[in-house]
């Protein structure tokens, strides 16, 4: 009854590219949330270590939203381009390669599980029932964008269009074929990223 009053629309939000949908299907299926959240709460600790509070208009596209109830791990929520791929795919392999105190599991498996997709367009149109404004041009091309975005040879003028500020290129290294693990990085490197947090602070008197 109330969300078309809490929540504002924001300049840059947009949905989930196809490879991004995939990727948070997999940190759902991988219980990622249990142990991440993805709000940062207005305070000024949490602020100075995540980065800007976060907004409602952040998790209207999302079925479930991924806030989260504890944190294990720290908030993802601002994750995006905060760390490189190599980075997130020695992490996500060995997490403590790279963070020797994590207790996080390995799930270096996603590197050798290729994405089985045979018409990801009708994840789109499931979104679209909720709410979520996928068009009939990000319908119609679901299945290119996907593989799209994880190629750095392909022509990619479309989905760019189509998905404004995708992360695009190779994300695990291995260009030869399209994993579960380049659809989560594409997800990962997107959190945070859409949203331009510089008028927000500016207006509020920050610098």
């Amino acid at each position: 009854f109330y969300l078309d009053n809490t929540i504002e629309k924001v300049e840059g939000m947009r949905p989930y590219s196809p490879l991004e949908l995939v990727g948070r299907n997999i940190y759902m299926r991988e219980g990622c949330y249990l142990c991440h959240s993805q709000m940062i709460r207005p305070f000024r600790d949490e602020v100075e270590r995540y980065g800007h509070y976060s907004l409602a208009a952040e998790s209207m596209y999302d079925h479930p939203f991924q806030w989260g109830s504890k944190r294990t791990g720290p908030d993802l929520a601002r994750v995006g381009d905060r760390y490189s791929n190599a980075w997130h795919v020695a992490h996500l392999t060995d997490p403590r390669s790279v963070v020797p105190e994590s207790i996080m599991p390995s799930y270096g498996f996603l590197k050798d599980t290729p994405i089985d997709v045979k018409d990801f367009s009708t994840h789109l149109v499931a979104n679209r029932l909720v709410a979520v404004p996928y068009t009939d041009d990000m319908i119609v091309h679901a299945n290119a964008d996907l593989a799209a975005q994880a190629d750095p040879n392909a022509d990619t003028s479309g989905l760019e269009a189509r998905y404004p500020k995708a992360k695009i290129g190779d994300f695990d290294g291995n260009p030869q074929q399209v994993t579960e693990m380049d659809a989560l990085l594409a997800y990962l490197q997107m959190l945070g990223t859409l949203v331009d947090f510089k008028n927000y602070d500016e207006a509020a008197g920050y610098r």
